[in-house]
């Protein structure tokens, strides 16, 4: 934004919207700084969050951090009330839901020289 001219044949009146003017152009950009100052944490964690993808040349991290959950909780998870039949479900459960997953990944290691 332009500043308003200042000069010596000004009104009362008239000076006193250029100080309003610049008033509220000072009050513009204390906000605007705020809220940088406000997101920088944010956008320090996304930055974080994409060189560690890169830094270990991770192309899926998403798929691979949810199949890291669902596995974990197929083996920490409690099973269905019964008997030894549980702990056999849970594997054909882990088995079929990760069968994408695995068939990315040899997708993916097969397609690297």
């Amino acid at each position: 934004m332009s500043l308003p001219e200042i000069g010596q044949n000004l009104s009362r009146r008239e000076m006193r919207k250029a100080l309003i003017r610049l008033r509220m152009e000072m009050h513009r950009q204390e906000i605007r700084h705020e809220s940088q100052q406000l997101l920088l944490p944010l956008q320090r964690v996304r930055g974080m969050g994409q060189n560690f993808q890169q830094g270990l040349g991770i192309k899926h991290a998403p798929l691979w951090g949810m199949a890291g959950v669902t596995l974990l909780g197929f083996l920490t998870g409690k099973g269905a009330k019964g008997g030894g039949i549980g702990g056999l479900t849970r594997l054909v459960r882990l088995g079929t839901s990760l069968v994408p997953l695995i068939k990315l990944a040899m997708q993916g290691s097969s397609r690297k020289p």
